[in-house]
């Protein structure tokens, strides 16, 4: 999956919390989400507050979708609560390889 493709996807998949999503696409709006916050806050700070709030539930939705590509509920993000181990956990856990036989749907 290409940069654009995967923002178009995670944009149309708004708020869509089933299926799976590939680490290409995950890892491309990682990257989108980073760049566009950097951008956003040396134009000014509350523009890129409104672009993380706009942005939260579609991070989520496609989180939750890679999580269920390496075969663990979405829920799992909740350990990214956790300071340092937490977030070490669930970065392993996103970079992961996908399972060939998961519980969740395509």
């Amino acid at each position: 999956m290409t940069f654009t493709e995967s923002i178009q996807t995670c944009f149309t998949k708004y708020a869509d919390f089933k299926g799976k999503a590939s680490r290409s696409e995950f890892w491309w709006w990682a990257l989108f989400n980073f760049i566009a916050g950097i951008c956003l806050s040396i134009i000014d700070q509350r523009l890129a507050w409104a672009f993380t709030v706009a942005t939260l539930l579609p991070y989520l939705a496609v989180s939750t979708r890679r999580l269920h590509d390496v075969d663990r509920s979405g829920w799992w993000q909740l350990v990214g609560l956790v300071p340092i181990v937490g977030w070490i956990l669930v970065i392993y856990w996103l970079a992961q390889a996908p399972k060939p036989a998961t519980r969740f749907a395509a």
